[in-house]
C-alpha cells in the first residue's frame, strides 16, 4: 500500500499568502516563502503553490514568487494558476514547480491537458478542479457542476464527467476542491472525492474544509483519498504537519514518517 501524502496549500494573491472562505473574503495572512519554509521543515510530503488571481485577471503567473518558494523547500512543488500553454508549463517547470495545475484554462480548451501530458509527462500535469454542489439534473446528473475563474463562473459541466475526461487526456492526478466545504474548516465533502476516488485510476487530492486531524482520516480512509490537502488548520497555527502526520499515523495510516 502506498503511503498517503499530506500536502499544504498556499493561495498566493499579489505576492501574498491569502485564505478565503468558500471562495470570497479573501485576507492576506502572510508571508508565502516562510510558510513553505516552515512546512517543508517539519515534515510536508508536497506543496501546492496556486496564484489564485492569475486565470480571472487574464495574466501570467508570478514566476519570481514561485523561485522564491521552490528555493525554501526540496519537497515536490506543484504550481497552478494562469496556465493557459506549454510554454507557461516550461516557464514553471525552470521555475523550480516540479508539477503543473491547469484547471480554467483547461476547461475552456481541454486539449490543452494533452499538450502538456506530452510535453512534460502525465506525472506531472494535475487537474485542478473547483466544484460546487448543484440539483441533479440532466446537465448535470452527478449533483456537482465544475466552477472556474476562481469560483467565479458556473460551466454547466459535470464534475464526474470531467474527471473522467480530465484523466482520458492525460492529466496524473486530480485535486477535487470542494467549493461549498472551502476555507470552513468543518470536514471535506466525503461523498465527492469518493465518487470521483472510485471512477478514476490516477490519485485523488481532497482539498476544502479541513479543520482538524480526524477530518483528514475520514477523507483518507472513507473518502479514498490519496492525499489530503490542508492550509487554514495550519496556516493559523492550530496544528502543526508533523502533529497532524502523527495523528494519522497512530490511526493505523500509511504515512511518510520522518522522525
Amino acid at each position: 500500500m502506498l503511503s498517503k501524502r499530506l500536502i499544504a496549500c498556499l493561495d498566493v494573491r499579489d505576492g501574498k499568502l491569502a485564505k478565503s472562505v468558500k471562495f470570497v473574503d479573501t485576507k492576506d495572512i502572510g508571508d508565502p516563502v516562510a510558510k513553505a519554509r516552515e512546512y517543508y521543515e517539519d515534515g510536508l510530503d508536497e506543496l501546492v503553490f496556486y496564484d489564485i488571481t492569475a486565470s480571472s485577471d487574464r495574466r501570467r503567473i508570478m514566476l519570481d514568487v514561485v523561485e522564491a518558494v521552490a528555493a525554501q523547500v526540496f519537497i515536490p512543488l506543484s504550481v497552478g494558476g494562469g496556465v493557459r500553454s506549454v510554454a507557461d508549463a516550461t516557464d514553471l517547470r525552470l521555475a523550480g514547480a516540479e508539477k503543473i495545475n491547469v484547471n480554467t484554462a483547461a476547461v475552456e480548451r481541454p486539449a490543452l491537458i494533452a499538450e502538456c501530458a506530452d510535453a512534460i509527462g502525465n506525472q506531472n500535469v494535475v487537474l485542478s478542479m473547483d466544484i460546487r454542489r448543484v440539483e441533479r439534473c440532466a446537465a448535470l446528473p452527478s449533483g456537482y457542476e465544475i466552477v472556474i475563474h476562481g469560483g467565479r463562473t458556473p460551466m454547466n459541466i459535470d464534475a464526474l464527467a470531467w474527471a473522467l475526461e480530465g484523466e482520458h487526456l492525460g492529466a496524473g492526478e486530480l485535486v477535487v476542491n470542494s467549493i461549498d466545504a472551502d476555507g470552513t474548516r468543518e470536514g471535506y465533502e466525503i461523498e465527492l472525492t469518493r465518487m470521483l476516488a472510485d471512477a478514476v485510476r490516477i490519485p485523488v487530492i481532497a482539498s476544502g474544509g479541513a479543520g482538524t486531524p480526524a477530518h483528514l482520516e475520514e477523507v483518507l480512509t472513507d473518502g479514498h483519498a490519496d492525499a489530503a490537502l490542508i492550509a487554514s488548520m495550519v496556516h493559523y497555527g492550530e496544528y502543526t504537519v508533523s502533529g497532524i502526520k502523527r495523528y494519522l499515523h497512530a490511526r493505523g495510516i500509511k504515512m511518510r514518517m520522518s522522525w
